[in-house]
């Protein structure tokens, strides 16, 4: 099927929202609420555009493509419209742009960008309001436009139904339970508001002030915390080779950007000091450094001499979660095939 954007006919898929159909086209347009992973929402009006034969103007995140449909994208009425909109959103709160950490990654900001707004028309003032009571994230209510998008995440993506809307009117703001402070609140730290958002209102605690978005490199890698296999993006510091944050893969079919606690925010292990890099064999008391050679060695020699005055099945094995399967077959493989013994256990059987 065929759907015309400013003149011009595009090939369309089924089933594809009028949003999709021109992003995947190669055309831009602004838009806040709408996620491919909480689905269609029409709450921030930021992605209007005209369509022949409706009246008004239309949201283009809500609204199927059909075959043969007209679009207009970019006639001066739908781009007043939007920049009024986005507008009213810079105005609304403090987005201070220089210091925010979601500089050069902002959907708020491209959006401001694409139309041409510079800097706020009006001017709301009002008090910071910030939660750090979180151990690894911080939200800046000043921040926040009210997509929706952390709440859709939280109670239909997750099911954690911590996050809501709460308050009225001018107050109206995301809330953790019965407005707690999210520390103290049932929240389980997953992260997925944090990968959600789509300005800098809830970010990773931890990565404040350690790089900003065009400093990092991408690492896509697999999580090495369980056997789920979660796809995670590392953004690691181009200066300092450090990594400064983790986030999920949104295309990846195991986890779909979903994250864990761990998966998202336990990433400190790989620069920590005490990390070992070297076999240690212990003798004495006290542990020394060793090859990998000589560590092998001794471990061979050890289990054939429990296996010899013992038998093989005084020896048992136990598998890791944070191996691949294919790392757990050849372990077990090699107690039962070498080792003689079916004495083989798993972390993630219980």
């Amino acid at each position: 099927m065929f759907v015309t954007f400013n003149g011009k006919k595009f090939p369309v898929a089924e089933g594809r929202t009028v949003l999709e159909a021109a992003r995947d086209n190669g055309l831009f347009i602004p838009s806040l609420c709408y996620h491919p992973k909480t689905g269609p929402a029409g709450k921030c009006r930021a992605c209007v555009v005209e369509i022949e034969g409706m009246r008004g103007l239309q949201t283009s995140c809500t609204i199927p493509a059909k075959d043969g449909m007209a679009v207009t994208t970019n006639s001066p009425k739908v781009l007043a419209a939007q920049r009024l909109v986005v507008d009213l959103m810079l105005s609304s709160g403090q987005h201070d742009c220089l210091s925010c950490e979601q500089n050069g990654s902002c959907e708020l900001q491209n959006a401001a960008y694409f139309l041409g707004i510079e800097r706020p028309s009006f001017r709301v003032d009002s008090e910071p309001d910030f939660d750090e009571s979180s151990e690894f994230i911080y939200r800046d209510h000043e921040k926040c436009i009210q997509c929706g998008r952390c709440v859709a995440g939280c109670n239909n993506t997750v099911v954690n139904e911590v996050l809501d809307f709460g308050w009225r009117g001018h107050n109206t703001k995301v809330i953790c339970d019965d407005d707690l402070p999210m520390g103290t609140s049932s929240c389980v730290q997953c992260g997925e508001c944090v990968q959600l958002c789509p300005t800098g209102s809830i970010i990773d605690k931890r990565s404040r002030g350690q790089a900003r978005s065009w400093e990092v490199e991408k690492v896509e890698t697999v999580c090495p915390y369980c056997g789920v296999g979660c796809r995670i993006a590392l953004h690691v510091d181009r200066k300092t080779n450090r990594i400064v944050r983790a986030t999920g893969v949104e295309d990846a079919p195991t986890n779909q950007g979903m994250l864990c606690v761990k998966g998202r925010f336990a990433f400190d292990f790989v620069a920590s000091t005490e990390r070992l890099t070297t076999p240690l064999i212990r003798e004495n008391g006290n542990f020394r450094e060793a090859s990998w050679e000589e560590a092998y060695s001794l471990i061979s020699s050890k289990l054939g001499e429990i296996k010899t005055k013992h038998g093989a099945d005084s020896i048992g094995g136990f598998c890791s979660a944070k191996c691949t399967n294919e790392e757990n077959y050849l372990f077990q493989k090699f107690m039962r095939a070498v080792i003689g013994t079916n004495n083989v256990d798993h972390c993630a059987r219980l």
